[in-house]
């Protein structure tokens, strides 16, 4: 199988064996995924992503099941995107937080962080338990634009988001944060300063990966307005 992108570059695909979907018990899932042997430029990320594939530490790939097509690609439109009241009062209780940009985030502090919210957030998955290899297989794995968000509260790591810095948006690969933290909304909080600095750099999009109606984990993503949704080869608005 193979791929091809705007630059006529033509790239290998391959597909795992089918498995046990982990979102409908139902459903039998398969996955295509680029050569790993690929250099995943900026650009040919940037491709991909608005092809509706999504990277998962060196791995980029996207669904291919035969008989569901419930995974769809989702987008925030941020030069459109409304502050509800709701967001703009988490913002607020979050302004004594420290936020910092890196290149990297594989220290003690930040692996055990990652360790505790998979154990404490989905110790009913397939991720747990978590382990410093699957840490630096899915988190520290990173491609040239790569950026590891911190959020400190008094010099204690409390939140690190994993993002793609595309070429007309980013691409909220993976946060993890201290549950304890619960009343702070971190996750949201990510997002909202995701689309903050895509807005501070005149880019159109904060990508979100994949959304599935009717599952619960996925439903925050369609609290952010006006969000569009990949349908066929064409990003249309959600209603």
């Amino acid at each position: 199988m193979t791929a091809r992108i705007r630059n006529s570059k033509t790239l290998k695909l391959y597909r795992t064996p089918t498995h046990q979907c982990s979102y409908r018990e139902q459903e039998l899932a398969s996955t295509v995924f680029i050569d790993p042997d690929t250099q995943i430029t900026p650009r040919i990320n940037s491709e991909l992503t608005e092809m509706g594939f999504r990277r998962s530490g060196s791995h980029i790939y996207r669904p291919d099941c035969k008989t569901c097509n419930a995974c769809v690609p989702c987008r925030i439109d941020v030069k459109n995107f409304k502050w509800s009241s709701r967001f703009k009062r988490i913002w607020r209780r979050n302004q004594d937080l420290e936020i910092i940009e890196l290149e990297t985030s594989e220290d003690q502090e930040s692996i055990a962080l990652y360790q505790n919210y998979i154990a404490t957030k989905h110790n009913d998955g397939d991720m747990y338990p978590a382990t410093l290899e699957q840490f630096r297989d899915f988190i520290a794995a990173r491609t040239s634009s790569t950026k590891f968000i911190e959020m400190r509260y008094k010099n204690n790591l409390c939140a690190v988001s994993v993002v793609d810095y595309l070429e007309d948006g980013l691409s909220a690969v993976y946060t993890y944060y201290d549950i304890s933290f619960a009343s702070r909304s971190l996750g949201y909080l990510a997002i909202l300063y995701q689309i903050k600095k895509a807005q501070t750099l005149n880019l159109s999009y904060v990508f979100l990966g994949y959304w599935i109606k009717g599952c619960k984990k996925m439903s925050y993503k369609t609290d952010f307005r006006p969000i569009e949704i990949l349908v066929g080869n064409r990003w249309i608005k959600a209603t």
